[in-house]
């Protein structure tokens, strides 16, 4: 039994975290901070949690949360992380950041996409949160960096073509669409109701700032750099991403092959879900689970690739990845407490 805290928890993804952990048989939930809601019980913040949770949120000083859990997850905004973590791991205690600042290897492309980085001399030893990707160095580390939520979509789609050779690269155009969630819980008239519902747009074309997450994974599955077209949108919807990305092929293959390949390249990966030849995923069937589903189409007319993914972004685009890779870190089952059915409808 290892003790947790939660550093911000007053956010989608600090609820989902204590949604989850609550009945995580390994765990003892031992703090949730927020400094707008300390002293305030969490379940009076999210009533979601009424008699489950029954922590009090708290506004702890950095150099005192060491003593106060043996594991943490940040769920706090980019820039803020850095300021924690490098007193958190000389503490001797092991990290989930789920903020962007250690998930760019490279501080000077980081400083390009968000802002100054002060705690530059971890960024070589953070592990990029991907377990089916990097699983055994997740295992390892002791600082995880939890991808986000629309480049778990996209490079989890991509993966097995990357790693095959089967698309060039150069032609990757990723069309992704996402619940509001995914703009967080501060107040923002972008995402009020009147201002979302029965509508459809999309926003930070060509200038999102996971666009360097997603080219540096890309690139390392494939072996070299690239550049990608990636255009998000908002759904009138809480939750779900949607990820249609199309690629031009690089040889001739045919649509029993990809359906061969990803069979094969997911087949022990209890939370890829690769579709049945013909069908694709939606985000209904994936809500509130930690599951990717995938389904891909080979374009013969116009020698292109089409694959489409979808995911949770609050689970699997966040807190579930987070607890997966709190599973590995301590050397836990990888699915423990994480095998929930999807909601439907």
């Amino acid at each position: 039994m290892i003790r947790v805290g939660i550093v911000g928890a007053s956010g989608y993804t600090g609820v989902e975290l204590a949604r989850i952990l609550c009945h995580h048989p390994e765990v003892e939930l031992s703090l949730a901070t927020s400094r707008r809601y300390a002293g305030q019980p969490l379940s009076r913040v999210f009533p979601n949690l009424r008699g489950i949770v029954d922590l009090v949120c708290e506004d702890v000083q950095v150099e005192d949360l060491a003593q106060r859990a043996d594991f943490f997850f940040l769920a706090v905004p980019h820039q803020t992380a850095m300021n924690f973590v490098p007193i958190l791991l000389e503490a001797g205690k092991k990290v989930v950041d789920l903020s962007a600042d250690f998930r760019i290897h490279d501080a000077g492309v980081y400083e390009q996409w968000y802002q100054t980085h002060t705690a530059q001399n971890y960024l070589g030893e953070a592990v990029y949160g991907l377990p089916e990707l990097y699983r055994e160095r997740i295992a390892g580390s002791r600082l995880v960096a939890n991808p986000g939520c629309y480049p778990t979509s996209v490079i989890l789609g991509l993966a097995p073509l990357l790693k095959n050779y089967l698309i060039d690269p150069q032609t990757i155009i990723i069309d992704s669409k996402s619940g509001t969630t995914g703009a967080g819980r501060s107040a923002n008239t972008a995402t009020l109701f009147c201002e979302v519902a029965d509508g459809f747009r999309a926003y930070k074309v060509g200038e999102h700032r996971h666009t360097p997450e997603i080219e540096q994974e890309l690139g390392l599955l494939c072996g070299r750099d690239l550049n990608v077209t990636f255009v998000p949108h908002l759904l009138p919807i809480s939750r779900g991403i949607l990820s249609t990305i199309y690629a031009s092929t690089s040889k001739e293959i045919s649509q029993n092959d990809v359906n061969q390949l990803y069979a094969d390249f997911y087949a022990d990966e209890f939370f890829v879900r690769v579709c049945e030849p013909g069908s694709f995923p939606a985000t209904q069937f994936v809500r509130g689970s930690n599951f990717c589903d995938i389904g891909c189409r080979v374009d013969a007319r116009t020698g292109r690739i089409v694959v489409v993914s979808a995911i949770d972004n609050v689970v699997k685009g966040a807190a579930g990845q987070a607890v997966q890779n709190m599973n590995l870190l301590c050397s836990f089952p990888e699915d423990l407490g994480l095998r929930h059915i999807p909601l439907f409808p």
